[in-house]
Parts: structure tokens; C-alpha cells; sequence
């Protein structure tokens, strides 16, 4: 019987009866074999050979079996092969040859995807080097894949780590006391880290003290009590040691550092598992002397310190322009552990017990010290190498930093701004100078002189590191530092509630450096003080105790010092979410969370600086004056790529309800660069989610910690507090309206604060063709460098057309692309910190268009479309009649945008949660997306740094693909396309790849009846209503996907063996390969109890094994 769907879908007679004879000795079902055990290992590792699919193959002929023909299962494969044709041809012709008047744009590499569909990857000869090219490969270039920044996707840590500090017991010095404490803390947070398949070799542990001067006393004189004491890992080859050592000796001289000398680190390799064995370095510290002219504070020593932070940073450019440096892969690495006159790193990729073992240093008596932070590695998605371990040069990091990219995207911007000659670089020695470098030169770009100060290559604890290190060699106290990069969720909290001090500077460091956000614990030492700090979202756990004798234990759980008597302690406690303790290494006050913060918040007077130069924005009411009349904003609309859908199911939930459309998981629908439909370029881009051990953020219960709260205006220096640095525009949402809009226009004025404005137009002339895109986006790009430079504080990029005539005459840059574009191009100009963009435009109106926009550098929205689009739907006779049905809440047109401003904000704090990320002013340039189907010029012009595995459209593409969307003409009966992009819409909506007629093939294929159920009469019935198997139908449900559209990259791919077929006798029966089948453990909280029961009853069933969960 064939069911009336397919008939429907028939072609003409006449062309099926010539197929189905053409096809009728082909089609068959097949008995089963029997199958025995694989006679030899061989036979486990066989690979798949396909033939490439064409549009209508022919089912092979089984040799080995009975045949018998079904005619009804030639007719309904068939009728599912021909649906396809009959579905192409029903689509618009412009539609037909969207990709194909393309393709001659496009680079010729097996990657580009503007070709006819049928025509793909033919060219692809050789898969493994295809997929190694996200783009053609230029001259000698291997591969050119990008998958992504290396913290994104291998360097993350999990670990434990926490500090013993006493300053009161012993001498000058300290006691070895408080070393072994340490180490046997690190012992017992062994279970926090994680060890090698060797069973010996660990992740990392370490361990950051004082100077053990006691134990260098042959380095130390009356001339130099306290020498700079370097921490070195070298090449185990002497000689290239010994190049290594020559370079580090020369660079020390040149900085006025008088080399006192070189100590191997007595070591005992044989405690070293087979793989730490392998790559460990040779251990050697090097000892040099303050220059003589420099004026330096003994007190505080920082001249002496900022010498020897930049003399390292200028040695490692030496030894890389020398050959000699540490690179990814080389295991002749050359690394300083730590470089300072107050503060030493001993680390390894050891466990925990090994440390003391390896490190005889760490047995002797004379190593004596006030403090030690000790940290135990898991390092997460990456192998594990020497570098790596921790405490780094400042901090020990347990955690992860989800924002790192746009972390480091912004540190190299702020880098770029700083305006202090290249040439003071030359003088690493006076005090000033180095202080000036430090806070008004930059130390990002500068590769012949410095080491580069942050870089993806690096793991994100170590980008963290590197700039807390930065701001402490500033004027910022490390407490302060840290305050900066992690601070807490200040509004509405209570325990700040009567230290408006505190609240003050973190309203005034907010508004200047983005947070570093992520679950974290961090543990630092500058030398000066000791301390140690939660995320604001307190999702690490960390407690401590003051015994008696003035020795404070922070650990990241009680019972870790085993001989600690209870009787001795005197105050416990646990750091809460974004809280802080500190002691103080001269005076050894202990310093909990209110007092250290007041301390630094009172430094400055940050209320009276907010006070006088920031300007707030607060969320003003919307107009309800129209900015179109239908005819106009239904081609508007058309315009930029709005669909029948976007209006009838977003805009309806967002302004009617205040939420989001709900949509089930997954998307049946093609992927942008396949879809025969025009796409925006919105849809080109995937948001990346968190992908270790942090949970999401619940936005809804843990809303008190997260923020949509930007600024805009000029950002001035982290490194040098002024009260410059409060003049900024603070705003309230990112989502702005008219009067909001007007509102900053009116701090132009020069009684308001006289923050300068200009609207840059990103309209161009239709009349300019596909290519005029290029120069359209380098003109605005030039035109924003000229306005920043003249003093222009806020760039409004506008695609706002004055009316019909102009909406006719023109086209417009895709505001992703523009917004992208000019982010870019200011920071290479070294412009961007002085400046806040505001996107204004009418292509953006789910929240993934606003997240990508603000992802891309938009400091803010203007949706004016959307309001316009609000208003509209508001107004309609439909909307007014459903609100008077009771099918819509009644709503005020005020309130119904305010619905929508509240759904794309709560959209937005949805997004951050997924990644980790509570505020999104740290998610701002962040760019957390992994682009698919862009082609190289988009992502070089305006998405530099995005994760890009294929190639895809060019910028032309996207010009015209923006073209194709308008509509023909205006008019009163003019209506949107249906896409038919999230429900099916049949003949001209677009492909999905799960159709009821396809779920039907499936379900008569396995038997299955939806009309029984154990609601129903499933028990009743035999074999639990389960039908016989039909092989017939499943052959026409495979038919039908291979020669269904392409909707996915794996659609593009086939396999390729070198090997002949495996015969089916020697496979394993699947009653056996099915044992090894087992569900994951997954939470209540992740999956329904009726999930949890269905999952475990069906791989029992088939024999596997389930979890509980």
C-alpha cells in the first residue's frame, strides 16, 4: 500500500514507469546471514569503502542471499527519490542559481563551497591534506587549519593549590617549618591532581617561596644582600646549554646585571617516572647583581624587580632570534620558572610527593622561608609538560578563564594605545624609565625587543599571570591588581553595603578593564604580601585557619596539614563568591576580605572622580512614534533579511511575552553555506560553549552575579590610575532605544561632558555591484581611524536608510561585517580603547545577532528595525484581536518593547551562562564562535582570530546574498518570504532533513506503531505492538537520505579506504559488539527520570550495559 504523502509527490507517469523498469531487478530485502567471530586482530581494524553518491544510485544486488521482489517497495523508492527532484524544481530559479552565478568568485580549492552541489569535492583527491586547508594554500604553506586558540580547545587546568604564611616565627628569614608544611599540604591535594599512564609522572606540582638566602648565602655579600635570583629550566644537551647560558650572560651585561654566577640544582632524576624522564630540563639558577646606577628603593625594591621582569622578557627574544628558544614541540626547553630578588618557583611535572624528592633543595634545613603557595595540576585536554606546572611566575590558578580570548583581544588594544616611544625600550635600568615602560609603552608589539606579553599559544593560566605580573610591576599593589582582573558582583551586595569605598572602585576599574571571568581560586604572592581570592561566582572551594602562633592555612579544603593541632587555631572561616584575604609579609597582619579592599579602595578618591566624569545612561521609556509606514517597514524588513517567522513566532513571544521563542534541540534545516536559501551572516557563525569541568551559570537563580551593564568613551590606562579614567558613559543595557540613543547624543555637548560623536553611514550604492562591498567597508574603516583621531569618542555605524527612495537606491554592509571590520581595524590603528561603538542598525533581532554583534566588538545595539517591527506587530488588527481573545496578554505598546529589550537581555545572560561568563562587558570582543562556510577575506577583514576548519563565501557573496533578500517591490500588500528556516514549509521553504514522510520510512522499518503505547494497549498486544522488521522500507528510508539535499559538512564526505571490504562472515555478530554498548552517567538535572528509564531499559535490552547516573 502506498501511503497518499508519497503519491502526492509523484512526478508525471509516464517518467516513473520508464524508471521503476529500469530500477525493477534491483530492488530486493534480504534474510539474514549468519555471522561469526573475526578469525584474526586484523580483521578489528577495517575501514569502510563507498562509492560516491550520485543523485539516484541503484541498490546493489546481494550475492549471498534469497531474493524476492516488492513491488511496493520499488514504488516507494522511487517516490522518495523522485520527491527530491520534484522539490527542486519547484524552487524559485533565483534560488537554483544563488551558489552557482557565484562559484566563478570563489578560490578553486577543494574547500570552496561555491560550485553546484552535485559538482563538490569532486576535485578532492587527497582527504587527509584537503582537511588540513581551511583556505587554498599559499606557497609553502603545510596546512592552514585553525581550530581554534589553543586555551580554547587544549590548555585548561582543574587543580589544588592554597599558601602557609608566617611571618612572626623564626628569623629574618623564616623557618623550614613552613616549607614542609607545604609540601605535605601539596601531598594531600594529590587526589586534586592527576598523574601519567607511567603512574609516576604527574600533571604538575610546584611550589613558590621566599628566597632561601640561608641557602645561597655564597651569592650573597654586603654589596648585595639580596641579588636577583633566577629559576632557569635548560636544554639537557650541554651544548646547546651552553649557547643558552652564553645569550642569558650577555643580555644580563648589556642591562647593567653583573652576573655573580650559575648553581645547578641538585636534582635526583631516578625519582622522575619514564615520561617526566623523558622531557625534563636541566635545573640551573643564575644569581646577578643590581646595577650600579640604579635608584632604587630598597624598601620596596621595585626598580630592581621591573629590571629583571623586562631583562627576561628582552633574554627570551634573544634566544629565540638565536635558535635557542622554547617552542611548542622542542623538547630542549628553555624556561624561566621565576626571575626576582624576593620570590623563587620550584615546579615539575611530578606528583606531589615528588617534588621534595626531585628537588633536593627542598630536604636541606637552610631552605627557610615566610610563606609557601604549593599547587597540584589537572591539567585538562592537553599534555602535560614542565613549563606548565604551577604556582606561575605570581599566581597558582585553580580554575578556568572562559573569557581568556577576548581577555587577551583587549590586552593587545590596550597595549597598542600606549603612546611612550619604542625607544625607551633600550633602557631596561632606570628606575623611571622602567616605570614608564611598564605603564605607558607597549610591551604587546614590540617582538625585537620584548617578549610579546600575552599569546594564545599559551594556556590561560598563563596569559592570567602574565598581566597580574604587568600590574604589579605598575603602581598596583597585587591585591589591587587582582581586585581589576577578578572582581566581585559589587551591586546589590549586602557585606558592601557600608563600604561605598569598595563599590566605588570596582564601578571605576569596570568601567576601564574587562573582568577575567570563569571559576576560579587564584593564590598570589608579589613578595611584598601573600593572598588569595575567589570568582565572583565563588565556584571553587577554599577555607582557612590562624593558629596561635600567627600562621595563616588557606587551602582548598581542611585536613590537608596533618599535624595541625585543633587546639591551636584560633579563627576559621571560607572565602565566599568574589572574596579576598591577604597578609601582609613585613608586618604579617592578616587582612580578611572588607579590610584589605577598603585599604585599597581608599587610595584614591574614586567616588568624587565617579561623581564629576561619569555620565549614566538608565533605561528611558521607548517612543511610540512610527519610524515607517507598513509599506516601507515590510521592505525594510524584506531588506535585511526578516522572515515571516522571525515576526509571527520571535517577535510575537519576545514583545508579547518577555521570553524567547522556545525551539526544540537541534537543527534539521541545511547550515548557511549549503542552503539554497539567502542567508544573513549571523548564520555563519556558532557559538563555542564552555567545554571542561566549570558548570553553566544559572542565570535565572544566580542573576545577582551577572551584568548586560556596558560603557562607552575613551578607556584610559589600567597601569596608571587617574581620575581621567572615570570618564566614561555608563550604560545601563546594551539594547538601546530612541531616547536612550538621544540621551548620549546629548553628552556631546560640551556643558555635558563633551564626549565627542560621529554616525558613520554603512549604506553603499546598489548601483556598485557585489565588489563594491570592499570599498565600502574600507571607507567607513578610514573614516572611523579619521574620527577617533580627531577626538571622536562614540562611532555610531548606522544602516538606517531616510526612506523608501534610499532603501531603493542602496544596499548596506552587513552590520557583523562592519561592526567587525572597524573593530579591527582600531586596534591595529591603536585606536580602539579610545573610542565605544554603537552598532544602529536594522539586521539584528534574535540575541544571536545581538551576541555576535557585541562578540565582535559592538559596545552597544540600536535595533531600530526591531522597535519598528514591535510597534507594527502591536499595532496589527491580528495582535489587538488575540489580546482581546485572551490568547495574548494585554499589553501597552511601551510595554510590548520593553518585553523585547527584556527577552534579548535575558537571551544575552543565557548565552554568557553556557560559556561560564557572568558579565557582558568580559564577553565584548570575545569572539566565542566558530565560523562556518566564510571565506578568508571575511574572516581577515572582520573576524580575525575566529575558529575556521572550511572555507566558504567571499565578501562579494556576502554582498550579493544581502541582495537577493530584498524584495521587489513596496507595497500595502506586500508580505515577507517564509524561509520556512525553524518549521517546514512545503514546496518553496527550506529543506529539512527530519520530514514526517521520512519518520514514517523509518518506523515501518523497525516495526515501530505510534498508535500503541503503554497509554494505550501495549501490553495487550502481541510483541508489545512491535511490527516484523522490513528491510525493503529500510533501504527506501537509506535511498532517501542518500539522495537527500546537502545539509551538513559530513554530507560533503565519503569514505576512502585503501583496503577491500571485510566479508560480512568474519564480523562479529551484533548480539556481541552490542555488549560493549553502555549509557554515560548523566545527572537528573541534565536528563528526565523517564529519559533516565527509557535509555536504561534500551541498551539493556540490546544487551549493553547502563548508568545510573
Amino acid at each position: 500500500k502506498i501511503p497518499p504523502s508519497i503519491i502526492s509527490l509523484l512526478p508525471q507517469w509516464s517518467l516513473f514507469l520508464i524508471i521503476f523498469l529500469q530500477h525493477l531487478s534491483t530492488i530486493t530485502s534480504t534474510h539474514p546471514t549468519t555471522h561469526r567471530p573475526p578469525t584474526n586482530q586484523t580483521d578489528n581494524h577495517r575501514s569502510i569503502r563507498r562509492e560516491s553518491r550520485e543523485r539516484t544510485p541503484s541498490i546493489p544486488q546481494p550475492s549471498n542471499s534469497t531474493m524476492r521482489l516488492n513491488s511496493a517497495a520499488v514504488v516507494a523508492v522511487l517516490a522518495a527519490s523522485s520527491a527530491i527532484d520534484a522539490y527542486v524544481h519547484q524552487l524559485p530559479r533565483d534560488f537554483l542559481t544563488r551558489r552557482t552565478a557565484r562559484s566563478s568568485q570563489l578560490p578553486s580549492g577543494p574547500l570552496s563551497f561555491g560550485v553546484e552541489k552535485k559538482d563538490r569535492w569532486q576535485n578532492m583527491k587527497d582527504l587527509s591534506t584537503a582537511l588540513s586547508m581551511a583556505f587554498p594554500l599559499k606557497e609553502g604553506e603545510v596546512s592552514n587549519m585553525f581550530e581554534g586558540p589553543r586555551p580554547l580547545v587544549k590548555e585548561r587546568d582543574a587543580c589544588g593549590v592554597g599558601f602557609i604564611a608566617n611571618t612572626s616565627s623564626g628569623e629574618e628569614f623564616g623557618t623550614h617549618k613552613v616549607l614542609k608544611e607545604g609540601l605535605a599540604a601539596l601531598d594531600c591535594m594529590e587526589h586534586r591532581g592527576a598523574c601519567g599512564g607511567d603512574g609516576v609522572s604527574g600533571d604538575g606540582a610546584g611550589i613558590m617561596t621566599q628566597i632561601p638566602w640561608k641557602l645561597f648565602s655564597e651569592y650573597r655579600s654586603e654589596s648585595c644582600p639580596q641579588p636577583g635570583v633566577g629559576m632557569v629550566f635548560l636544554p639537557q644537551n650541554e651544548e646547546r646549554r651552553n649557547a643558552v647560558k652564553k645569550v642569558i650572560e650577555e643580555v644580563c651585561e648589556k642591562n647593567e646585571l653583573k652576573f655573580l654566577g650559575w648553581r645547578e640544582v641538585p636534582v635526583d632524576a631516578d625519582s622522575l617516572g619514564p615520561m617526566a624522564k623523558a622531557a625534563v630540563p636541566s635545573m640551573w639558577q643564575m644569581f646577578v647583581k643590581a646595577p650600579e646606577r640604579l635608584n632604587d628603593d630598597e624598601e620596596t625594591r621595585d626598580g630592581f624587580e621591573r629590571t629583571l621582569y623586562l631583562v627576561r622578557r628582552r633574554i627570551a627574544v634573544e634566544l629565540h632570534d638565536a635558535g635557542l628558544g622554547w617552542e611548542d614541540n622542542n623538547d630542549d626547553e628553555v624556561y624561566f620558572a621565576s626571575f626576582s630578588s624576593q620570590t623563587i618557583v620550584y615546579k615539575g611535572m611530578v606528583q606531589g610527593c615528588v617534588l621534595p624528592q626531585f628537588y633536593k633543595d627542598l630536604q636541606n634545613p637552610d631552605y627557610t622561608t615566610k610563606f609557601v603557595i604549593y599547587h597540584r595540576r589537572f591539567s585538562t585536554n592537553t599534555n602535560p609538560r614542565w613549563p606548565l606546572a604551577q604556582p606561575m611566575r605570581v599566581v597558582g590558578h585553580n580554575g578556568e578563564i572562559n573569557t581568556l580570548i577576548g581577555n587577551v583581544n583587549w590586552v593587545k588594544a590596550r597595549e597598542k594605545s600606549k603612546t611612550l616611544p619604542a625607544e625607551k625600550l633600550n633602557d631596561l635600568v632606570d628606575a623611571e624609565n622602567t616605570d614608564n615602560i611598564v605603564m605607558l609603552c607597549n610591551t604587546q608589539d614590540v617582538p625585537n625587543v620584548l617578549e610579546p606579553l600575552v599569546d594564545l599559544n599559551r594556556s590561560d593560566s598563563a596569559n592570567l599571570d602574565a598581566v597580574f605580573e604587568l600590574m604589579t610591576k605598575s603602581r598596583h599593589r597585587a591585591p589591587c591588581a587582582l581586585m581589576s582582573l577578578v572582581p566581585t558582583a559589587y551591586e546589590n551586595e549586602p557585606s558592601l553595603r557600608d563600604n561605598p569605598e569598595i563599590v566605588d572602585f570596582y564601578k571605576f576599574h569596570g568601567g576601564l578593564l574587562e573582568a577575567w571571568d570563569g571559576p576560579a581560586l587564584l593564590v598570589f604572592s608579589d613578595g611584598k604580601s601573600i593572598g588569595a581570592s575567589l570568582d565572583r561566582n565563588g565556584l571553587r572551594p577554599a577555607r582557612y585557619s590562624i593558629t596561635k602562633d600567627g600562621t595563616v592555612y588557606m587551602m582548598s579544603e581542611t585536613g590537608v596539614i596533618p599535624d595541625l593541632d585543633e587546639a591551636d587555631i584560633v579563627q576559621k572561616g571560607r572565602l565566599g563568591p568574589g572574596q579576598m584575604i591577604n597578609v601582609d609579609l613585613k608586618s604579617g597582619e592578616f587582612k580578611d576580605n572588607i579590610k584589605i579592599k577598603s585599604e585599597i579602595a581608599s587610595r584614591h578618591p574614586y567616588g568624587e572622580w565617579l561623581a564629576k566624569g561619569r555620565k549614566d545612561v538608565d533605561k528611558l521609556a521607548f517612543s511610540e512614534e512610527r519610524l515607517y509606514d507598513d509599506a516601507t517597514a515590510t521592505f525594510a524588513q524584506g531588506t535585511f533579511g526578516w522572515g515571516l517567522e522571525d515576526i509571527g513566532m520571535q517577535i510575537q513571544d519576545m514583545a508579547g511575552s518577555g521570553k524567547e521563542t522556545t525551539y526544540s534541540m537541534g537543527d534539521d534545516a541545511p547550515i548557511a553555506v549549503l542552503s539554497e536559501r539567502p542567508h544573513t551572516p549571523y548564520n555563519y557563525l556558532k557559538q563555542r560553549f564552555a567545554q571542561v569541568t566549570n558548570p553553566p551559570i544559572d542565570p535565572l537563580r544566580e542573576g545577582v552575579v551577572m551584568s548586560v551593564a556596558m560603557t562607552l568613551g575613551k578607556k584610559e590606562s589600567i597601569y596608571q590610575v587617574s581620575e581621567k579614567g572615570a570618564r566614561l558613559i555608563h550604560l545601563k543595557s546594551p539594547v538601546l532605544n530612541d531616547a536612550e540613543m538621544e540621551r548620549i547624543a546629548s553628552f556631546a555637548e560640551p556643558e555635558n561632558g563633551a564626549f565627542k560623536q560621529s554616525t558613520i553611514s554603512t549604506r553603499y550604492a546598489l548601483a556598485d555591484g557585489p565588489e563594491g562591498i570592499k570599498k565600502a567597508i574600507d571607507a567607513i574603516c578610514d573614516k572611523a581611524v579619521e574620527d577617533v583621531r580627531n577626538g571622536v569618542e562614540v562611532v555610531i555605524l548606522s544602516d538606517k536608510a531616510a526612506g523608501q527612495s534610499e532603501f531603493e537606491e542602496s544596499t548596506y554592509i552587513p552590520p557583523l561585517v562592519a561592526v567587525g571590520a572597524v573593530h579591527h581595524r582600531l586596534i591595529e590603528e591603536g585606536l580602539r580603547m579610545d573610542t565605544g561603538i554603537v552598532m544602529e542598525t536594522g539586521s539584528a533581532w534574535s540575541t544571536h545577532h545581538f551576541a555576535c554583534l557585541i562578540g565582535y566588538g559592538a559596545n552597544a545595539v540600536h535595533p531600530y528595525l526591531a522597535l519598528e517591527t514591535v510597534k507594527q506587530w502591536h499595532g496589527s488588527s491580528r495582535t489587538q484581536s488575540m489580546m482581546k481573545a485572551g490568547k495574548l496578554k494585554e499589553t501597552t505598546l511601551d510595554e510590548a518593547q520593553q518585553n523585547y529589550r527584556v527577552a534579548v537581555e535575558n537571551g544575552l545572560l543565557k548565552i554568557l551562562s553556557k560559556m561560564g561568563i557572568s558579565l557582558l562587558s568580559s564577553y565584548q570582543g570575545a569572539q566565542i564562535f566558530e565560523a562556518i562556510g566564510l571565506g578568508e577575506d571575511v574572516i581577515n577583514t572582520s573576524l580575525k582570530g575566529t575558529t575556521s576548519r572550511v572555507g566558504g563565501v567571499s565578501l562579494a557573496d556576502i554582498a550579493s546574498e544581502t541582495v537577493m533578500m530584498r524584495p521587489e517591490s513596496a507595497s500595502e500588500k506586500a508580505k515577507l518570504t517564509n524561509y520556512g528556516y525553524y518549521k517546514p514549509v512545503p514546496k518553496l521553504g527550506e529543506y529539512h532533513a527530519n520530514s514526517s514522510d521520512l519518520a514514517k520510512l523509518l518506523h515501518d522499518a523497525i516495526g515501530l506503531d505510534k498508535t500503541v503505547s503503554a497509554a494505550t494497549n501495549r501490553d495487550e498486544v502481541e510483541n508489545d505492538g512491535v511490527k516484523p522488521k522490513s528491510v525493503a522500507n529500510y533501504e527506501i528510508f537509506k535511498k532517501s537520505l542518500e539522495s537527500a539535499p546537502l545539509a551538513n559538512i559530513r554530507d560533503l564526505l565519503d569514505f576512502e579506504s585503501d583496503r577491500e571490504s571485510i566479508p560480512i562472515e568474519e564480523v562479529e555478530p551484533v548480539s556481541e559488539i552490542m555488549k560493549r554498548f553502555c549509557t554515560g552517567a548523566m545527572s537528573l538535572g541534565a536528563l528526565s527520570r523517564e529519559a533516565h528509564e527509557t535509555l536504561a531499559i534500551a541498551v539493556n535490552r540490546v544487551g549493553g550495559k547502563s548508568n545510573s547516573g
